[in-house]
């Protein structure tokens, strides 16, 4: 991979990770998270982590057209080339001001497939 990639893809993640506060690898056992758009709103706005992201994971939103579809994946996703794809073209499509779930331009049967590949990497 080319080095300009590499640095873009890096601080894709950095930015992705810094953007969901319970991805952050501080250690914090926190499961509230907060979105700053300006401080009161951010006081008002506090959510929960939904019960079903478990430490290590994230959730994701794959939306095509009216089709759309939450999965909830390993922290590992964010270094398999083919998801990293799917990164670039959420940064391109929405930019970095997503809330709550990351949400991915692409068909749920397409994340499906990069998520049943990497299994199968993992165990074979």
């Amino acid at each position: 991979m080319e080095v300009g990639k590499k640095k873009m893809l890096k601080s894709l993640i950095s930015k992705v990770m810094k953007g969901v506060p319970f991805l952050a690898p501080n250690g914090a056992r926190s499961r509230r998270v907060c979105y700053v758009s300006d401080i009161d709103e951010e006081r008002e706005n506090a959510t929960r982590v939904p019960e079903d992201v478990k430490e290590g994971h994230f959730a994701v939103i794959a939306i095509h057209g009216e089709e759309t579809k939450r999965f909830v994946v390993e922290l590992d996703y964010l270094t398999d080339p083919a998801f990293l794809k799917l990164l670039e073209q959420a940064s391109e499509e929405y930019g970095f001001q997503q809330k709550g779930a990351l949400v991915v331009p692409c068909s749920p049967q397409e994340l499906q497939k990069i998520i049943d590949n990497k299994r199968l990497d993992v165990t074979s």
